[in-house]
Parts: C-alpha cells; sequence; structure tokens
C-alpha cells in the first residue's frame, strides 16, 4: 500500500523509520485525510519528516512517486485499499450529490469513463462537453461546469461540485545547505546551550510548590526560583564593509538571533582582518574604538569566539606590517588571531562564501589555517556544525 512510497522516501535520504510509517497508514486509516492529495501530502510529510532541512527532498521523493500515477483511482487506491475508499467517499456525498453523480451511471461509471476518456485522448482541449480539458461542460477538466465532474489541473474550486480534485502542486525548496533565515538561525542556534538558574527568585517551582503544600496540611506554601537562562558566553566579530556589503542581510538576521538566544552576548565590529582595535558603532568607528588588548584582558577564557566574514582580502593584510587598507598597523592580523586562539577555548569562523571557493583565496587559506581548521559557511548546516563543535 504505502510500502513503495516509503521506500521512495527514504531513497531520498530522508530519515524516515518504520515506526513513523506506522504513523502515517493509523492517520488513514482514522480517517485525518480523506480523498485529497494535497492534504495527504501535509500528512504524510508531518508524519514521516520530523527535521525542516528534509523537506525538500521529501518534496521531491513525492513528486517522483506520485509523477507516474495517471488517474484519480490510481492514485487512491495506492493511499487506501479500493474497498475501504469506495464506502468512506460515500460517506461524505449528500443525498443530491449522490442523485448527481447517479445521473452519469454510479461513481464506478464516472470513473471507469474518466480512465477511457485519458486513453482515448491524445491531444490538448478546451471547451465542449466531452474531453478532458479547461472551459465547457465536460464532467473532466478545469475552469468549466458540470455538477458531477472530476476536475485536472484547475487552482481550487469554481462551482464548488467536482467529485475529485486533481490539482498540480509546486514544491518549494528547503535544505540544509540554503543561506539563512532568521527562524533558521534560532534553531541552529539553539545547539549552543548551557542553561542555568541565575538571578532572583521570580519564577514558580510548580512541584516544590505542591509537595511544600501537600506538607503543610493543605495550606498553600508557594516556592519560587530564579529564572533559568542560557549561561553560554559570545563574543561575536563581525566584519563589515567593502566585500561583505552584499552579506548585510543575513549578518543582520545572524545578529538579531544571537541577541535573542544569548543572555551574555558582547559583539564588535572589525574590516577584513582584526588588528589592534575594534568599535562598537559604524558611525563612530574613527573616534570610539576599543583596544583588542583590553578584550583580551576583560573576556573570560570561557567566551566562545565567533567571527563572520567571508576572509576575501590581500594576503598582506593578514601576515605584514602596515598590510591593512585602512591604517598602517604595527602588527600584522595574523599574530590577533593567533592571540585571539590562545587566549580563549573555543573559536570559529563563519564565511559566508561557498566551501568549494574557499581554495581559491589565498588570504582564506591563510585565516582557516590559523583558526585551525574551525572556518564553517554560513548555511543552516555550517551554522549547526560550528555550534556543535562550541558546545563541546
Amino acid at each position: 500500500m504505502l510500502l513503495d512510497f516509503f521506500t521512495e522516501v527514504r531513497a531520498a535520504r530522508v530519515p524516515a523509520t518504520l515506526k513513523e510509517l506506522l504513523d502515517l497508514m493509523e492517520a488513514l486509516q482514522q480517517g485525518v485525510v480523506f480523498a485529497n492529495v494535497d492534504q495527504f501530502y501535509f500528512l504524510a510529510r508531518t508524519c514521516l519528516v520530523k527535521d525542516e532541512k528534509y523537506f525538500d527532498r521529501f518534496d521531491r521523493a513525492f513528486s517522483a512517486y506520485f509523477e507516474g500515477l495517471e488517474n484519480i483511482d490510481e492514485l487512491l487506491q495506492a493511499m487506501i485499499p479500493e474497498e475501504w475508499l469506495r464506502k468512506e467517499f460515500e460517506k461524505f456525498l449528500t443525498e443530491e450529490e449522490k442523485a448527481k453523480i447517479e445521473s452519469l451511471g454510479s461513481l464506478d461509471k464516472l470513473l471507469e469513463e474518466f480512465k477511457k476518456r485519458l486513453e482515448e485522448q491524445k491531444k490538448r482541449h478546451q471547451g465542449g462537453n466531452r474531453w478532458i480539458g479547461t472551459g465547457g461542460t465536460s464532467p473532466f477538466g478545469a475552469y468549466g461546469y458540470n455538477p458531477e465532474g472530476i476536475r485536472i489541473g484547475q487552482e481550487g474550486g469554481r462551482n464548488q461540485s467536482a467529485a475529485k480534485v486533481w490539482d498540480q502542486r509546486s514544491f518549494r525548496n528547503l535544505d540544509e545547505d540554503v543561506e539563512l533565515g532568521t527562524r533558521n538561525i534560532k534553531m541552529a542556534l539553539r545547539r549552543l546551550r548551557k542553561f542555568a538558574r541565575q538571578g532572583a527568585a521570580e519564577q514558580l517551582d510548580i512541584d516544590d510548590t505542591i509537595s511544600s503544600t501537600a506538607r503543610n496540611g493543605g495550606w498553600l506554601d508557594l516556592k519560587l526560583v530564579p529564572e533559568r537562562h542560557n549561561a553560554v558566553k559570545v563574543l561575536l566579530f563581525i566584519d563589515i564593509g567593502g566585500t561583505m556589503d552584499p552579506h548585510v542581510r543575513v549578518c543582520e538576521e545572524l545578529f538579531s538571533a544571537c541577541k535573542t538566544e544569548f543572555k551574555h552576548l558582547e559583539f564588535y565590529y572589525f574590516h577584513n582582518c582584526l588588528y589592534e582595535s575594534v568599535w562598537r558603532d559604524n558611525l563612530r568607528r574613527m573616534s570610539e574604538r576599543t583596544s583588542t588588548w583590553d578584550l583580551l584582558h576583560t573576556f573570560g577564557s570561557d567566551y566562545k569566539v565567533i567571527f563572520i566574514g567571508d576572509a576575501s582580502m590581500s594576503p598582506y593584510e593578514v601576515s605584514h606590517i602596515g598590510g591593512s587598507v585602512e591604517h598602517w598597523n604595527e602588527e600584522p592580523g595574523a599574530l590577533w588571531l593567533q592571540r585571539v586562539c590562545e587566549k580563549f577555548n573555543k573559536v570559529i569562523w563563519l564565511n559566508p562564501h561557498a566551501p568549494d571557493t574557499w581554495r581559491y583565496t589565498q588570504s582564506t587559506q591563510m585565516i582557516k589555517q590559523l583558526i585551525e581548521d574551525k572556518m564553517y559557511p554560513l548555511t543552516v548546516k555550517g551554522l549547526e556544525e560550528g555550534m556543535r563543535y562550541l558546545s563541546k
């Protein structure tokens, strides 16, 4: 029944299990959906896909499997046993609808006539009262009218009188290698969590309140605890300007998500490579700067350090004194990156460029080596891998 479809989903590398297939079959037996491929699609995806990064793979498997089914009867037989299907279908018909179907010679006659016309028709048809097409009064097609019809290829109903719906779907892409959106970023950042209860006791502890009240002979005894917060400390360095301009949107989304997910977050901006100073306000970058030495002496080694930048620049900006394009740097950028890696336990670099382009840029290879190969692409998968490393 659904084994072939389940095999197709597994072949698309969607990690669905046999238990999830049984859940889908149970939902069908309980009549959660009936005779509607769109509803079946969403039900199957809910049961079989547990992570949204596999939606695109599931969509391709769904499309590939049902593409070979040429008519409604074959599709429904693949989903549900025919005897059960016909009994269930009749339960959803009003007496008026049953009378309309009988005017064509019963539901069986309607399906048989549909299959016969599919075999006879060799080209597209529009208008008229017999062939499968658009317009007209044929019982089969779209944007026409017949009270006992089967709708094919029409976006939604018009006269609300079709007995079956066979609408073409469009699947949207969503995979683990797509660029980030704010929601995806938040989900990935949640891999980097370490909860602790800090601050004033303001949150109700329900379990302790119940136990204390019971021990107190029924007199209410409220127990409060501090609210749980993510205790992870993050130091964020963001490359700004120049070649990073095309990536402003995704950097803004990542920054917004970080502020939401991490209570202890400190951020600073730099350009191309880290040097002796950074800044927090781009409008005052020339007048209000923070010494990098001060940062190294201020923040403890337990801070997780994240650099965001494309690492694309002249190699001299990394390796040489005076290599910066904005000022005369007394020490090379490579030395400052080494100091950061020596001070903090965990350091990663998130790069908005695709990994297969990194080898073509010498500066990218240099920075990747300096941070001990802990450079990750700025995608859902890359961010998850980076958070997994930081959380160890």
